[in-house]
This record gives structure tokens, C-alpha cells and sequence, in this order.
């Protein structure tokens, strides 16, 4: 059994991380707390302790921590999105980090519901051009983006993308770079302002090479045990 993890911990955990963002940027850092196999427990030390963005990986890990929580909290999508969980997903989020493909864009445009803001979307870039991961090839990143700012329930915000972890600090730095610049292309023709780059391991080098926005899980949380749901 995993060991209670104590809101001094989390807490600590949050006010170290944000003391960080803040040193290195002047303009406010999004800080999404990746709850992905995190405790509703561990979650409610993390609101507690005043963070109210969360990010999941999986729908049916996160359904019932969606229906558990306050509804004051902004839920991200962050996980690869399957066209047979675009329905659920539209529905309970706020954001959808994930965003790779037209048919999922139109898919996540048809489930959302009328009554709700449009759903912010990001497109997930493969920047290292990595044949295992989502997301997709920077020169088709313009033509995603005509379709989906098309599509009156989605709201385009900008960019994401999951860096190689096994390159170099210097290849990361590289990467980052090239994220930013591909950030700011997209600006010129759009209006989105939303770079979301960096996770616990590189979250600095990608708020200091133009990151708007970072995921962090272990940093916050510790490492990851089961969830109880």
C-alpha cells in the first residue's frame, strides 16, 4: 500500500513550484497539476492547497474524479484522444490538450454541448518526429489549424507538444526553441496564446524558452501510486 502522502507535502510541493515559475518569467506560467493516477484524496490536498487546474490521461480514470470534485476546477485533457471518447471528453472538459487530427477535432466539435463555452483546444505537435507518439508533423500544423477555427464549439489556443526525454540538455533546449518559433508562426495568423511545454524534469528550460503553460505531476504529487476509483 502506498503511503498517505500528507498536504505539507503537496502544498510545499506547489509553493516551490510557482516561487520557480515566478524567478524565471514575468508574465504568469498555467501550472496544470497532472493528477493522472492520483487519489481523489491527493487531489483535494492539492485544491487545498489553492491549485484549481488538473490534467488526465485516461476518460475513465478521470470520469469519476470529475464527478467527485468541485465544479469550480478547469480539467485538461491530456492524453491521446480516441475518436470513441470524443463524446465524453467534450462533455466534462474544459480543455483538450491533445488535438492531432482533423477527424478528432470535428468529432470534439460535434459532442460539445451547445450550452457550453467552446472547448479550448491545442494542437499536439511531434516535434522530435517520434514514430511512437502522438501528435503531428510541424508542416501540417497551419492546415490543422484552418479546421479547426472553423468549428464554432472549439476554441484553437495554440500549441503542445511531449519533447523526446532521452535527448540532451542541449537538444532539449534546441527542441523547446523550435516549439516557440512554430508557436509564434501560428500567431501571425491566429489568435491563440497558449504554449504548453514542460513537464516535472524540464519545466524551467521550457518556461525560459517561451512556455505558457506546464504539466507537472511528480513534481507536485510525488511518484505516482494506484487510484482508489
Amino acid at each position: 500500500m502506498m503511503p498517505m502522502k500528507s498536504l505539507n507535502n503537496i502544498q510545499q510541493n506547489l509553493a516551490e513550484i510557482k516561487a520557480r515559475l515566478s524567478t524565471i518569467s514575468a508574465q504568469p506560467i498555467t501550472l496544470v497539476a497532472v493528477s493522472k493516477m492520483q487519489s481523489i484524496d491527493c487531489i483535494q490536498q492539492a485544491i487545498a492547497a489553492g491549485q484549481l487546474t488538473f490534467g488526465e490521461n485516461y476518460l475513465q480514470e478521470a470520469l469519476p474524479k470529475i464527478k467527485a470534485l468541485p465544479d469550480n476546477l478547469q480539467w485538461h485533457f491530456i492524453g491521446p484522444v480516441q475518436s470513441n471518447k470524443t463524446k465524453d471528453i467534450a462533455r466534462h472538459f474544459s480543455w483538450v490538450q491533445t488535438v492531432d487530427r482533423a477527424k478528432i477535432a470535428e468529432k470534439l466539435h460535434e459532442h460539445r454541448p451547445a450550452q457550453l463555452p467552446p472547448l479550448n483546444v491545442l494542437i499536439q505537435v511531434n516535434i522530435n518526429d517520434e514514430p511512437t507518439k502522438s501528435g503531428i508533423a510541424p508542416a501540417h500544423v497551419a492546415e490543422l489549424a484552418r479546421v479547426i477555427t472553423a468549428l464554432p464549439h472549439l476554441k484553437l489556443r495554440g500549441l503542445m507538444a511531449i519533447p523526446d526525454a532521452h535527448q540532451s540538455e542541449q537538444a532539449l533546449r534546441h527542441t523547446f526553441q523550435s516549439m516557440f518559433q512554430l508557436y509564434q508562426s501560428l500567431q501571425d495568423s491566429y489568435d491563440i496564446d497558449t504554449l504548453s511545454l514542460g513537464m516535472t524534469h524540464d519545466y524551467l528550460l521550457a518556461v525560459a524558452a517561451g512556455s505558457t503553460m506546464v504539466r507537472i505531476g511528480t513534481g507536485i504529487f510525488g511518484q505516482r501510486g494506484r487510484t482508489h476509483e
